[in-house]
């Protein structure tokens, strides 16, 4: 039996919810995955449930004074977890794994973003020479799409790269039909008022400027003028939360951080994902496995996640509040477009998104990086 450790800093959002449907369908393919992560969050419990081992990784989340002890800690718990293939998630993970592995395990990365275009300015270039300097500790960067790739390729990245698009598991998810979509609808609004009829957008992930919420305020005005019942709900938490509050209309509703977005999803009409760089985030994939289209803007190659012939309606320039209303507004009053799109959505994402694809893609990439012959026998890897 195939052991993987998976070595993740973030324990909610995104990143968490990855995992955890990965490790999760790893399980199913016979594989023995191993989660190391700081307490806290979601991410220990989800994979724990799932039936996947976990360990505790004592890290923060940004750049700190502490990295030293974050790549002793990251040591320590990878030498417990005895793996036979590790496998790094994110740019903290990816730091402090492969400062304490140095090579000596298969080591795979997965950046979700690159750490150079979530940073900026002297950041982005001290990240740069990082990531080049990290390669010769790299067994496999696995990238999320072929942009992604090509954005590692340009910046000097040398190790070998594989595209694994990401996956969700639709059985944590919500049915996207009629019925959930009234019940998520009632729930929410009995905690957050909103009213149940009106046409509800909904934006998830972490208020940072990457995530360009602020590009969507700057559009939701031109889209209430043609919908002018439209609701937008954003979802989550982050550093820029009090200045778009103060951006906002009252029509805006800021829920704070949540657990469990999945009924977001379902009580939504339309999902936004407006980022400015890095990629879309498994929020699009998510709402689009419930039946709802996603509005992404076009980084990190996020169109190669959408369905065939979605991009027309559903791609559009990062940083553009003119495009980005107009995709809006024109999904919210052509319900006859809106449902095709979710249910090719879904159908899509049941047959190219699914979390049990992306982890027999990953056990490819793993059996690639294993030893063979006499030093695979010694490690007693198979």
């Amino acid at each position: 039996m195939l052991t993987v450790a998976h070595l993740v800093q973030p324990t909610h959002g995104g990143v968490a919810r990855a995992v955890a449907d990965l490790v999760r369908a790893q399980r199913l393919l016979g594989m023995r995955p191993v989660v190391l992560c700081p307490s806290g969050g979601t991410l220990a419990r989800e994979a724990g449930a799932a039936g996947a081992g976990v360990g505790l990784w004592l890290a923060e989340r940004g750049p700190t004074g502490n990295l030293p002890w974050e790549v002793y800690c990251a040591g320590r718990a990878l030498r417990r977890a005895a793996p036979d293939v590790v496998h790094l998630h994110g740019g903290k993970a990816g730091l402090a794994g492969r400062l304490a592995l140095r090579g000596r395990l298969p080591t795979v990365f997965q950046p979700h973003v690159w750490s150079f275009e979530a940073a900026g300015g002297v950041g982005a270039l001290a990240a740069r020479r990082w990531e080049r300097r990290a390669a010769t500790w790299t067994h496999r960067v696995l990238c999320a799409t072929g942009q992604q790739r090509l954005a590692g390729e340009r910046a000097g990245v040398a190790a070998p790269m594989s595209v694994v698009r990401a996956g969700v598991d639709p059985e944590r998810l919500p049915a996207g039909d009629q019925v959930a979509r009234r019940q998520s609808r009632a729930a929410l609004a009995a905690v957050h008022g909103l009213p149940q009829r009106a046409p509800l957008v909904v934006c998830v992930g972490r208020l940072t400027p990457e995530r360009g919420r602020d590009v969507l305020l700057r559009a939701w005005p031109r889209v209430r003028a043609r919908v002018p019942e439209a609701r937008l709900a954003v979802v989550g938490d982050g550093p820029e939360r009090a200045a778009l509050r103060r951006a906002a209309g009252p029509e805006v509703l800021f829920t704070g951080h949540t657990e469990d977005t999945a009924p977001w999803f379902a009580a939504a009409d339309l999902v936004v994902s407006p980022n400015r760089s890095g990629g879309s985030g498994l929020a699009p994939l998510e709402a689009m496995a419930v039946g709802r289209p996603a509005v992404v803007t076009d980084v990190g190659g996020a169109g190669e996640l959408l369905p065939p012939g979605q991009a027309a309606h559903c791609l559009v320039p990062p940083g553009d509040p003119a495009a980005l209303a107009r995709a809006v507004e024109t999904l919210l009053v052509d319900a006859e477009l809106r449902g095709a799109l979710g249910r090719a959505a879904r159908d899509h994402m049941r047959e190219a998104g699914s979390a049990e694809r992306a982890a027999g893609e990953c056990l490819a990439v793993y059996t690639r990086c294993l030893p063979t012959g006499p030093a695979r026998q010694r490690r007693g890897v198979g």
